[in-house]
């Protein structure tokens, strides 16, 4: 296909598909003729990936570059590479907490995960956003909050799985980084909604016998 048939398949305007070509982020196509480039299949999932990881994943153009870069990386495993596109998109947008309670909680953390047995390795920075959260619980008095960690741990673990599952399923490795970080950033935005409708639904229950509501309007 031409650009400007790829442009209409996948919905990015042409000046952009030449600006991810500039960029390195989309393969040059196979010429025809010095003005002429034909593009493939390939090229308009890598174009859905791209739009997934600054539309959906926020990045910035030099971020998506280096999780792109990651799928032709020589000897890494598929672990690894979807382990990027997944670190690529964890927010840092906690607030700043006293450097003795953000020790203490990472402290915690690491605690957490050696008690679960679960394979993290340092650098993964879930662990600092973790330990910034519980720090930030705890200032704010949430004590109570705190002691459901283990019960949140239990629901996520389930969760993790099936989420893994559904991406090795996936035919190739730009569809599987698409489902890391589509699946990561939406899949969050589920929960959070599942979640809330679950609390109308329990505080309904407790309700009913003198507790209070959270059904909202």
């Amino acid at each position: 296909m031409r650009i400007a048939e790829l442009s209409e398949q996948s919905g990015v305007s042409v000046p952009t598909i030449k600006y991810y070509l500039r960029e390195g982020l989309l393969p040059q196509g196979r010429l025809t003729s010095p003005n002429q480039a034909q593009y493939d299949e390939a090229h308009l999932r890598r174009l859905k990936l791209i739009r997934a990881l600054v539309d959906v994943g926020e990045l910035s153009i030099a971020e998506t570059k280096d999780v792109l870069a990651s799928i032709e990386a020589p000897g890494q495993s598929l672990h690894e590479t979807l382990g990027k596109a997944q670190v690529a998109t964890i927010p840092q947008r906690m607030p700043q907490v006293d450097e003795e309670a953000l020790k203490e909680a990472a402290r915690e953390v690491e605690e957490l995960i050696a008690r679960r047995g679960w394979q993290v390795k340092r650098p993964n920075p879930a662990r600092q956003w973790l330990a910034e959260v519980i720090a930030t619980l705890r200032a704010l008095g949430q004590e109570d909050c705190l002691a459901l960690v283990d019960t949140y741990a239990d629901a996520v673990e389930g969760l993790a799985e099936a989420d893994v599952q559904m991406v090795y399923r996936r035919p190739d490795r730009d569809s599987m980084l698409e489902g890391v970080v589509v699946g990561t950033i939406l899949g969050d935005a589920m929960l959070a909604a599942l979640r809330r409708l679950a609390h109308a639904n329990a505080s309904a229950k407790a309700g009913g016998s003198g507790g209070p509501s959270m059904q909202g309007s």
